[in-house]
């Protein structure tokens, strides 16, 4: 792989290499284009690696402390400008929220280069651009922006945020995925899992615990596993107690491998307020497990066919996402014809697909 007779040199760019869906996007991508042949580094903001990635990483975490002052933000800007400026390269995308104006001015317009690609993995477009649109252009109105699904990038046009913005999808590596689900055996049977972090309110696990407790699952001793840590977990398990749900709610924290409890679940829910293209989807499908999500903004019903590979129900209607935990887990023939159309519905998102679209956004041969 060359660009101009020399090896293609890309930069990717993220808050860290650890817990997060974009993250994960990132680490996945680098280990493929880095067997194409492309010579392959990282940006980290945080001191945080637990996915496995190729390439060299350029870790700002080890410089910077959770007090930074003025100074050392100044001082940390220099030091990211004058890698970029040392290593030339030929495309830089970058995976980080960007939610600081001042801040992401000067890295747009004094750090990052023309070819550089700035994703929006969220439905919550303030994570990316500025509330107001007219700062917005002035930060990204010409530059390259990638929306994750179809419903971003419509969005994104709609309110005139860019001139310009690509949509490619998240991608999965099924044959990866296939050996990580095998990789350790699962203590528990007869549960429905929900994964994410429990640092904010979006992914509403708090929600899903009272949609399950009212279900026929805790009756019929089909467990609740969650899979995830942060600031909320605390609130969550209390909820649990005051339920009488303790024994039934089980807490497994954030976990490097969640393809075993993926697989050996019966089902996987997504209760999300909102999405940007939810990676537990197309996990859990590739997994071989069915899922239920709500159609919430944005990417679940640009992955599932409500009744034949998952359920797809009206938006924050938990009334009817308990109905769907009882249909899925009632209905048996039903459910094994969702089950048999799992993996077959998500190969358009394999890594070997979604990287070609990569390699033709940024030109290389």
């Amino acid at each position: 792989m060359s660009k101009n007779n020399k090896k293609y040199k890309i930069l990717l760019v993220g808050d860290s290499l650890a817990n997060g869906g974009a993250e994960r996007v990132q680490a996945l991508l680098s280990k493929y284009f880095h067997d194409f042949g492309i010579d392959v580094h990282h940006v980290i903001f945080l001191d945080w690696i637990t996915y496995d990635y190729e390439g060299k990483v350029f870790n700002l975490g080890k410089f910077s402390s959770s007090n930074v002052s003025v100074f050392r933000k100044i001082k940390l800007f220099f030091i990211l400008k004058n890698y970029l400026q040392s290593n030339q390269f030929d495309a830089v995308i970058d995976f980080r929220m960007r939610e600081t104006f001042f801040k992401e001015f000067l890295l747009s317009r004094f750090v990052f280069p023309k070819d550089t690609f700035y994703t929006v993995h969220s439905g919550i477009l303030n994570y990316y651009f500025p509330k107001n649109i007219w700062l917005s252009k002035i930060l990204y109105g010409s530059k390259n922006v990638v929306a994750v699904s179809k419903a971003i990038q419509k969005e994104i046009l709609e309110k005139e945020l860019v001139k310009r913005c690509d949509q490619i999808y998240n991608p999965i590596d099924l044959k990866e995925i296939n050996i990580l689900r095998k990789e350790y055996q699962v203590n528990h049977s007869n549960y429905i899992l929900a994964v994410g972090r429990m640092n904010d309110s979006v992914k509403q696990f708090d929600k899903l615990i009272l949609s399950y407790s009212k279900s026929v699952l805790p009756k019929e001793n089909i467990k609740l596993i969650l899979l995830g840590d942060g600031n909320n977990r605390k609130d969550y398990e209390n909820l649990t107690q005051r339920l009488n749900l303790s024994d039934k709610v089980i807490f497994k924290g954030f976990v490097d491998n969640p393809f075993p409890f993926y697989e050996k679940a019966l089902f996987t829910v997504l209760s999300s307020s909102n999405e940007g293209f939810p990676n537990v989807i197309l996990e859990s499908l590739a997994s071989n497990t069915p899922i239920i999500s709500f159609d919430c903004f944005s990417g679940p019903n640009e992955i599932i066919e409500n009744k034949v590979n998952g359920f797809l129900v009206e938006n924050q209607n938990f009334e009817k996402l308990t109905e769907a935990m009882n249909e899925m887990y009632q209905n048996y023939d039903e459910y094994i014809s969702i089950k048999n159309n799992t993996i077959s519905k998500v190969c358009k998102f394999d890594v070997e697909i979604i990287s070609k679209e990569w390699f033709k956004l940024l030109k290389i041969d």
